[in-house]
């Protein structure tokens, strides 16, 4: 089993900047993928960016050179750089996990953390 803790999120002016933080632990698994998706309220849960175990990433179009995410696989942590917010970046963030035990691949979420952009 995986477990994902978040932190970072909170309450920021429109052109602000946050920085969200997950870290990955439990035993018995080798993590693979890491990233972030995001749900605004009365929205589904959608892709910001993902970044595989060498450094392969992957952004959302409306994200694309605002956010950056960044992991150190050593401690299975991925970071998400959040520059010059808008206030349709508003919404929960979780951080995301594909592990693997063996020859199976599982998707392991966190609890979510709240990013609030004020216009």
């Amino acid at each position: 089993q995986v477990q994902l803790v978040e932190s970072g999120g909170g309450l920021v002016q429109a052109g602000g900047s946050l920085r969200l933080s997950c870290a990955a632990s439990g035993s018995g698994f080798s993590i693979n993928a890491m990233g972030w998706y995001r749900q605004a309220p009365g929205k589904r849960r959608e892709l910001v960016s993902t970044i595989t175990r060498d450094s392969t990433t992957k952004y959302a179009e409306s994200v694309k050179g605002r956010f950056t995410i960044s992991r150190d696989s050593a401690k299975d942590t991925v970071y998400l750089q959040m520059n010059s917010l808008k206030s349709e970046d508003t919404g929960v963030y979780y951080c995301y996990a594909l592990g693997r035990q063996s020859v199976y691949e599982y998707d392991y979420w966190g609890q979510g953390t709240q990013v609030t952009v004020s216009s």
